[in-house]
């Protein structure tokens, strides 16, 4: 053991950009689609202490996971664990998965385990969308297929890279929380069938539409597709989020003005309180934003341009010199 060493895991957040198939009527329920991003980010360190501490945003759920994965592999060491950066927590931006399987991966690297894909399931991750696991490995644009019933991890169908010139609007309420936990399980359980047909639209503009639109880098074909769905989507959710399709009227003024801009996608991550829109290059997300504040919408917003990322989670040792900055 080496009390020296340290493992720097880094995290990009995740757009949940919606839903396949609420209804399950063919044995297989939620699908999802996501895209990783260039931040927000969760980024921590780990090292071997004589003593076990934590510090940094989040700390106490990041301490949570260490004393699970630790406990699982029968180990008696105690750790030093620092939160540099994370994720808001509840803002639909992959806060929880993105958090769980970076301090799972530190700790492997860190006492030379070999990686293991049954962390996700063993830290509650993946429980509806495996969009985030997905993404903390490999970054992308990805669509899962769901659950069914021998599901342990819902499977990728599709992981494409996003275009490297597009530009994501990222719209934050920190005012704000969305629905999560048991709260998010009682929606589930208490929300309406989902229609059989509106399942069926969905995967057709994400087969037919979404997906074609990406590839070929056609930015109105994706934004029109992903614009649908979310509709579909925010009308089925809305008695969930005081009856209507975004949880925060903010986030939602600020979306409505970026379309009339001629933003596209627009939409809202998860259970948000974030919302999203697309631009096809950063001159354009610029000039997005800049709408935004000339028209004095959301001074209370955090809006920021992202890109994609295609890449997935870094995980690193820090030699002792560099890991005594930390």
């Amino acid at each position: 053991m080496s009390e020296a060493r340290t493992v720097v895991a880094s995290a990009a957040a995740r757009l949940h950009l919606g839903f396949l198939d609420l209804n399950g009527g063919l044995g297989r329920r939620f699908g999802s689609i996501g895209l990783a991003m260039d931040g927000p980010r969760t980024r921590l360190s780990l090292r071997h202490s004589v003593a076990q501490r934590a510090q940094g945003p989040d700390k106490a759920r990041a301490e949570e996971h260490l004393a699970a994965l630790a406990a699982r592999a029968s180990l008696g060491n105690s750790y030093a664990l620092t939160m540099h950066e994370a994720i808001p927590a509840h803002a639909g931006l992959g806060s929880g998965t993105a958090l769980a399987l970076a301090v799972a991966a530190a700790f492997r690297r860190l006492e030379g385990l070999r990686p293991d894909t049954r962390d996700a399931a063993a830290l509650a991750r993946g429980e509806r969308s495996g969009v985030g696991i997905a993404i903390f490995r490999k970054g992308g644009f990805v669509v899962d297929g769901g659950r069914g019933p021998a599901t342990r991890e819902p499977p990728i169908l599709v992981r494409l890279p996003f275009p490297r010139s597009w530009r994501i609007l990222l719209i934050q309420d920190p005012a704000r929380r969305g629905v999560h936990g048991d709260e998010e399980r009682q929606a589930f359980a208490t929300l309406g069938r989902f229609g059989e047909a509106q399942a069926d639209r969905i995967c057709r503009l994400v087969l037919m539409q979404l997906l074609p639109g990406l590839a070929e880098r056609r930015i109105d074909a994706f934004g029109t597709a992903l614009r649908s769905i979310q509709e579909c989507l925010g009308d089925y959710f809305a008695p969930a989020q005081g009856g209507a399709r975004f949880t925060s009227p903010e986030v939602a003024a600020a979306l409505h003005l970026l379309e009339r801009e001629g933003a596209h996608g627009i939409g809202q991550s998860s259970w948000g309180p974030t919302g999203f829109a697309f631009a096809e290059s950063e001159t354009a997300a610029r000039r997005l934003r800049e709408a935004l504040r000339s028209a004095g919408i959301g001074p209370k917003l955090d809006i920021s341009i992202r890109r994609g990322v295609n890449t997935g989670a870094e995980v690193e040792i820090e030699e002792p010199r560099r890991a005594a900055a930390l």
